[in-house]
Formats: C-alpha cells, sequence, structure tokens
C-alpha cells in the first residue's frame, strides 16, 4: 500500500540504511544499461485526453519498430528516476510511454528535490490528487494512452503492447489490460498497492477479462501486512486460466524497485526488471 502505513514502514531505516538510500537516490540516473543496448531518443509528449493536457515522456529505439510498453508511475509521479526507467527499458528495445497520471491535478514533477511521501506535507498535497484517479478514470486515460502509442510510427503495432506499474500504478496496469486485451497481452506489477479490495472494482476482478501473461512483485511489508493477497491473486489467474508469476520479494520493502526511493533494493530490483523482460519477451 502507497499509504500512511508504508510511509511509516519505510520511515523505520536505520543511519545505515539511510546512507545506502541516499546513495541510491545519487544513482538514479546511473542504470546499468543492457548489453546489446541499442540507440534510443526519448521526447515530451502532451496527450489529450477527455479531462485535459497529460504531460508524458516517450522513448523508442531509433530506425526501427518496437513494442509499445505504457509504464505507470508509483504515487510520486513521472519525475527523473522513471524517465531513466523509461529510457533503460527503450533500450532493450521497447517503445515506451511513461505519463503523468496527476495530469488532471498538476504538471510533472509533482515532487521537489529531496521530498518524498513519507512526509505529512507532500502527502498532504498528493492524496487529494491520488483521489481523483477513480477506476473510472484510469481506465479512460488507459485508452487513449494505448492508443497513442499505435499512432507513434515507432510503434509496431503487429505486436502487443506491455504495461508496467509500480505502487499505485499496480492496479493501472491490470486496468490499462482489461480495457484493451485485443492489445495489451503483458503487464507487470511492483509493489503494486490495493490490487485486492472488498470492493466492486477490485483490480483482481478484471483477471478474468485480461489477455497474455502478468508478473505480480510483492513487498514484504506490503505482503505481512495483507498476507492473503497474494492467494487471492494466484486463485484468480489460475481460475481465469492466465498466466501469472506472483513472487513476495524477500527483504524488498514497498517501494524496492525505482531508483530514487529510499527503500531501494538493487538486487532484488534487477531481478524484478529481469522477470519483466523474460515476460515481455515472450508476450510481446
Amino acid at each position: 500500500m502507497c499509504d500512511e502505513l508504508t510511509a511509516e514502514d519505510n520511515g523505520r531505516l536505520t543511519r545505515r540504511q539511510l546512507g545506502a538510500a541516499a546513495g541510491a537516490v545519487g544513482a538514479a540516473l546511473v542504470l546499468p544499461a543492457p548489453a546489446d543496448a541499442k540507440p534510443i531518443k526519448g521526447r515530451d509528449v502532451t496527450i489529450t485526453t477527455p479531462d485535459g493536457q497529460c504531460d508524458a515522456y516517450f522513448t523508442a529505439p531509433t530506425g526501427t519498430r518496437s513494442p509499445g510498453v505504457l509504464m505507470w508511475p508509483d504515487i510520486m509521479g513521472l519525475r527523473p528516476a522513471f524517465r531513466a526507467m523509461a529510457d533503460r527499458l527503450a533500450q532493450s528495445g521497447y517503445a515506451v510511454l511513461v505519463v503523468n497520471q496527476f495530469y488532471r491535478s498538476a504538471k510533472a514533477p509533482i515532487i521537489a528535490p529531496g521530498e518524498s511521501f513519507d512526509q505529512p506535507a507532500v502527502r498532504d498535497r498528493i492524496m487529494p490528487w491520488r483521489a481523483a484517479l477513480t477506476a473510472a478514470a484510469t481506465t479512460s486515460d488507459a485508452e487513449v494512452f494505448l492508443a497513442f502509442l499505435d499512432l507513434q510510427t515507432e510503434v509496431d503495432t503487429r505486436r502487443g503492447i506491455g504495461s508496467a506499474g509500480y505502487c499505485m500504478g499496480g492496479p493501472m496496469v491490470l486496468r490499462t489490460a482489461a480495457a484493451k486485451p485485443a492489445r495489451v497481452h503483458a503487464g507487470g506489477s511492483f509493489h503494486g498497492a490495493g490490487l485486492v479490495s472488498d470492493g466492486p472494482d477490485s483490480p483482481h476482478l478484471l483477471v478474468p477479462k485480461l489477455a497474455g501473461g502478468y508478473l505480480i512483485a510483492i513487498a514484504s511489508n506490503d505482503d505481512a501486512r495483507s498476507p492473503n493477497d497474494k492467494t487471492v491473486l494466484r486463485e484468480a489467474f489460475a481460475a481465469a486460466k492466465r498466466p501469472a508469476e506472483i513472487e513476495v520479494y524477500a527483504g524488498a520493502m514497498h517501494g524496492w524497485c525505482v531508483p530514487d526511493s529510499k527503500v531501494y533494493n538493487k538486487p532484488q530490483a534487477e531481478r524484478a526488471w529481469g522477470r519483466m523482460l523474460d515476460l515481455f519477451k515472450r508476450q510481446l
């Protein structure tokens, strides 16, 4: 969950852990490139939706057409760390759109250097913007963003689209895939927040609508708080006969995959990244 409880969990770091986290933040833009990294080119884009103008970043290999990927950031939104992650994925052969999901309320970046979600003032600013991202709003946005990808000359429309989401972006991946199953053939949720709930619009209820394969990478502290979620997800995918890799990453706390996170766990982040690449290679 990306909420006050997770912020409290992630705030309980020792001085040694805080020092390591500071180093990770400094390395946010120095992610390792793949061995066969392709030349890429990125550009800022603006996408018109029914609710306004969404600012986003699009990056892709040059001189070729590639499968598209829609990336949903965590609750701190589109920022340099996610641009770097999108570029890294593009170097592996994908045309990547990473969006400012808070465009209805603010332009990216929505946080200033040194700010983080565990600061009460930052949470108080962001949570009303988060409330505007209803299931219906997310689905509407996803349809527009997927259409945008298919209009780009760098995207190979003969191949399926993938989606990756972090924190609040995890359920957005499932909503994206359920909105356009004919186009979305793979999805990865990393420390996804609220994938299972008691509500009638719970993301896990969308599993029967999905196509392709999925990766659900769960933080250890999220699992400790909601240990039954992984079982519900496994049962949902099994019942729908949809392949899914659902795993709790030992020792990895909520937010561990994003390199500017205070709890960035490089070994486990690299393992999750590798599993996503394997999934996209199989399904797209």
